[in-house]
């Protein structure tokens, strides 16, 4: 825990204990997680920026155990919840039941859902039809739910990660884009390098993993928060991660003629909020007080892999996000 201070000495102790627990954080995620760099690092940018993330990878990939291994390291509450096509919003926020009480008096007694928890894990969140999915909605914009005309808060810090499969596409609902949206990144998990993966299979046929230990309270966290917002960027890095939005929107004055011929539509204010604030995490984890143009140059993809739509034009050619992703680093110059 960090102990109570002023809120100078406050901050400086924070920074400090982000600085010096990053190899902490690394050591005990070993135990049970081998490799992912790059994802381990986008998930606790998104967990000390305020964020939800939705995790993209073919089943097999220890997604859920990632999830929970960080659950455990911050000493949060994890839920997870299984979407399915029979799934119905109040198997997700919960229900009213009638219960009755000493005397023959009844009431109706609310019960609350998985969504109560800190850190919820929507697995495959694209087999439950959009109405279910909407139940997300106000809780990860709001952090709150709404049941018979009651609102219900939710506590803190809340951090919701979905999962989904790329391989199988029958019978599922697609994320509009307005709760895409709401995901601070899109985080692709790829298969492992063979070393990585014949360490894996070592580990998890030999012996049973180690006790994760926690570092951390949610209290911890949410001091995190208010710290990486403090962070030092300046006016130069902002508009850097602005243009690169900017320039993602096709029909635009300025948009690169490969962006009209590819792009249906582009990313909005979202993207470069998170930009930037990811950069200012990055930085704290990274060791350094201040974000630089490097920290949004690596957050590009995550950031805006699922707020830029392509079109007919670039499927016909072959042309993916995360192509025109990297035309647009290469055409909007970094300061």
């Amino acid at each position: 825990m960090i102990p109570e201070l002023d809120e100078y000495e406050l901050e400086q102790q924070t920074v400090e204990q982000i600085r010096s627990s990053r190899k902490k954080i690394d050591a005990e995620l070993s135990k049970t997680i081998v490799g992912q760099h790059d994802v381990v690092e986008q998930l606790l940018i998104s967990l000390f920026a305020g964020g939800h993330c939705l995790i993209t990878g073919a089943p097999g990939l220890a997604k859920t155990l990632l999830v929970r291994s960080i659950a455990q390291i911050f000493h949060l509450q994890f839920q997870r919840i299984q979407f399915t096509p029979d799934l119905m919003p109040a198997d997700i926020t919960g229900t009213e039941i009638l219960e009755q009480e000493t005397g023959g008096h009844r009431k109706m007694q609310f019960v609350k859902g998985p969504i109560f928890g800190n850190v919820i894990l929507a697995d495959e969140i694209n087999r439950t039809p959009p109405k279910t999915q909407a139940a997300l909605l106000e809780a990860m914009q709001e952090h709150q739910v709404t049941v018979a005309g009651q609102r219900y808060v939710l506590e803190e810090p809340f951090f919701v990660l979905a999962t989904q499969n790329p391989i199988e596409m029958e019978g599922t609902y697609p994320l509009p884009e307005a709760q895409l949206d709401r995901f601070m990144f899109n985080v692709l998990i790829d298969y492992l390098p063979e070393n990585d993966e014949v360490a894996v299979v070592k580990q998890t046929t030999s012996r049973r993993s180690a006790k994760i230990e926690p570092l951390f309270t949610g209290e911890d966290v949410k001091r995190f928060h208010e710290v990486v917002q403090r962070v030092p960027i300046s006016e130069d890095v902002i508009r850097y991660a602005v243009r690169l939005a900017s320039a993602s929107r096709p029909g635009q004055k300025g948009t690169p003629d490969f962006v009209t011929n590819w792009v249906s539509w582009g990313a909005g204010t979202r993207a470069a909020q998170y930009l930037v604030l990811g950069a200012k995490a990055r930085a704290l984890l990274s060791g350094r007080s201040h974000a630089t143009p490097d920290d949004i140059k690596a957050l590009v993809h995550p950031t805006l892999r699922h707020r830029i739509l392509v079109g007919y034009r670039a499927e016909a050619e072959g042309v993916t996000v995360d192509n025109v992703i990297n035309r647009l680093l290469e055409h909007v110059p970094a300061p």
